[in-house]
């Protein structure tokens, strides 16, 4: 066992405070908007740490890990096109500001009153079903990285029979999770994943600091150096025999950054738990600062992971790597496993604890936040616009909870049984396109183009769909097949972005009011008002402040300003240059030396500005639960005076 009594006590220490912090939210939870979106409720520090931690999980860290140690540092390069698009997206609160003025709980329940109840039910199947799979292989790949990490063996004798140690951990894992969703539902799930996000950032920081000190940065440079000719884990201009992580991967997600803004469900509740839709748009302006720690993290141990697999000077943790993880299943999961497996050697007494205590809290932000969401599609999205009328109260939280156990019972089945053959970050993308694919071009059209029609909306998420069910079916019969998961994400989008326009403008000349979605004008509500204060400023004033921005609110849109402006800038200036200009290795990785320590020290700081607003906005976020009266017909159902 890698372990030692100290790792573990730091493990039960960290699981026994995300159980206390469920059990001092639940008692909040009074009503079923309360169940699905806090009451909305959540501040934007809360919401951002929240959903990020949220987004993480362990899957998440597992797939960066394995990306970046075939990327190297060519990802930190090319992510920086993508500075503007998340620019535009933030400040001016694309797509994110115009649904939460919906007051929508979902975004099936969107596409009823924007399209028609025949297609939310197509949607809201659509989505379940393309989220069921894409969450599917999320207990394996956690339950593995503890096997591994941890040291612990592959089966448990129990009664006289040896029980697979990869079955208990996904049963144990899954039932924290569990008892965390069903105990508050959103509620307990914010106030969780703020805790366990502001713990996930401490410790991020502090293994990036012992990995920066602890290796040498010549040696880093001779292992990386060392890499195939065009196929650079240092000079990003030459990564051209660098296969699937490359510069089109990059391309493909910057687009999607933007097209499949909200699109994705896995997080879906937070979408519709903000306070008001202003401090929705400044929980997504102050992201990019929140992910400062996780975005290092991944680009920063894995250059590390690739220098101790690569370098001789290692060669004996480098050796004891390759014959811990030889007994894995397939190529795709020994990939996964390699810089856990490396971190497992050498990672100090203390830091072997807290980074396992991380991956623990990762993995139970993730699934948690996925239970509830998909356990919502379901019931929200599924089951109840084939109801004439609404559940009561009591049967809509019973059937929430229920809806959400069967969840976590199909995604437990389909870690057990299914092989994963292919890398993380592409099995998301193509499994994800099944929904998204098409759901970009009906959520952008629905939220600002009066044109756009229902029948653009089924055509668009039928062609989006159908790309992507055929990927995957060429994947599973051809292995390799030339197209990999990225860019068959790519052609879905495009596809479905493509029939939504000609079918909204060849066909009906009718127009839907948009006010009446938004509240806006003789449809607004006047509490709603009061929050809000003013709507944001249109055309190429988009990205100014209006009257609902405190001092504070603008200072930091004027920083994150010059923050992506000045990173921009350094891309722009470094591309032409190295156009014209031959760079050497040593120029590029003294680059990266100060990009490093810039990102780290920052990190720091926004740590101690989010834990202090977090807590801030957390102490507001339960004392409006405690005093407000709940409405019980706030329930998602689409009733007609909507």
């Amino acid at each position: 066992m890698n372990l030692t009594s100290y790792d573990w006590s730091i493990v039960f220490i960290v699981l026994a405070l995300m159980i206390l912090s469920v059990v001092l939210s639940k008692r909040y939870m009074k009503s079923v908007a309360d169940f699905l979106v806090a009451g909305r409720s959540a501040g934007r520090y809360v919401i951002s740490v929240s959903s990020g931690v949220a987004g993480l999980g362990a899957i998440t860290i597992v797939g960066n890990m394995e990306m970046n140690l075939i990327a190297g540092f060519s990802m930190a390069w090319w992510g920086m096109t993508m500075a503007l698009i998340l620019l535009f997206i933030t400040v001016s609160g694309w797509v994110i500001y115009r649904f939460r003025q919906t007051r929508c709980l979902t975004l099936a329940q969107f596409f009823e009153i924007r399209y028609s109840r025949n297609f939310r039910i197509f949607a809201g199947m659509l989505c379940f079903i393309s989220g069921l799979i894409n969450f599917g292989i999320f207990p394996a790949v956690g339950a593995r990285f503890f096997i591994y990490f941890c040291g612990l063996p592959q089966t448990i004798p129990i009664a006289g029979l040896e029980v697979s140690t990869f079955a208990l951990i996904m049963i144990l894992l899954l039932g924290i999770s569990i008892y965390f969703v069903l105990s508050g539902g959103q509620i307990a799930v914010i106030v969780a994943d703020f805790c366990q996000g502001l713990f996930v950032n401490i410790v991020f920081v502090i293994i990036i600091l012992f990995a920066y000190f602890s290796f040498d940065w010549g040696i880093i440079q001779e292992a990386l150096a060392a890499a195939p000719q065009e196929a650079s884990l240092i000079n990003p201009f030459k990564t051209s025999h660098i296969e699937d992580f490359n510069f089109w991967y990059f391309l493909i997600g910057v687009f999607g950054v933007m097209y499949n803004t909200m699109s994705w469900q896995g997080t879906q509740a937070y979408n519709a738990s903000a306070i008001s839709a202003h401090e929705a748009k400044m929980a997504g302006v102050l992201a990019g600062w929140r992910g400062l720690p996780q975005t290092l993290l991944f680009l920063f141990v894995p250059i590390v992971a690739y220098t101790v697999l690569n370098h001789a000077d290692f060669s004996s943790i480098a050796s004891a790597v390759t014959a811990n993880i030889a007994g894995a299943e397939t190529d795709a999961i020994r990939n996964q496993l390699k810089v856990p497996m490396v971190l497992s050697h050498i990672l100090p007494r203390g830091l072997m604890g807290a980074f396992a205590a991380v991956m623990l809290a990762a993995f139970v932000s993730t699934h948690d936040s996925y239970l509830h969401s998909w356990g919502s599609i379901l019931v929200q999205d599924v089951i109840m616009p084939f109801r004439r009328k609404p559940f009561s109260s009591q049967q809509h939280l019973k059937i929430l909870r229920l809806a959400i156990i069967a969840v976590a019972v199909f995604i437990f089945l389909f870690s057990l049984l299914f092989k994963q053959n292919q890398y993380i970050f592409l099995f998301f993308a193509i499994t994800g396109a099944i929904f998204v694919g098409g759901s970009g071009a009906v959520v952008i059209g629905g939220l600002y183009w009066k044109r756009g029609t229902t029948a653009a909306a089924w055509a668009a998420m039928t062609v989006g769909s159908g790309i992507s069910v055929t990927g995957i079916i060429l994947h599973q019969l051809i292995d390799d097949f030339f197209i990999n998961g990225q860019m068959f994400w790519a052609i879905s989008m495009f596809g479905g972005a493509l029939i939504y326009v000609l079918v909204s403008v060849f066909g009906s000349r009718r127009t839907f009011d948009i006010d009446r979605l938004l509240h806006r004008g003789k449809y607004a509500r006047p509490n709603e008002q009061q929050i809000i204060r003013a709507v944001p400023a249109r055309g190429w004033k988009i990205l100014g402040m209006g009257k609902e921005f405190t001092r504070f609110d603008k200072f930091i849109y004027i920083i994150n300003y010059i923050w992506t402006g000045g990173w921009t800038l350094v891309f722009v200036v470094g591309t032409i240059y190295n156009l014209s200009h031959e760079v050497s290795d040593s120029t590029w990785m003294e680059f990266w030396r100060i990009y490093i320590f810039i990102q780290v020290v920052l990190a720091v700081l926004t740590i101690v500005w989010f834990g202090w607003g977090g807590l801030r906005d957390l102490k507001r976020m339960l004392s409006q639960l405690k005093g407000s009266e709940r409405d019980d017909s706030d329930d998602g159902f689409v009733r007609e005076e909507q």
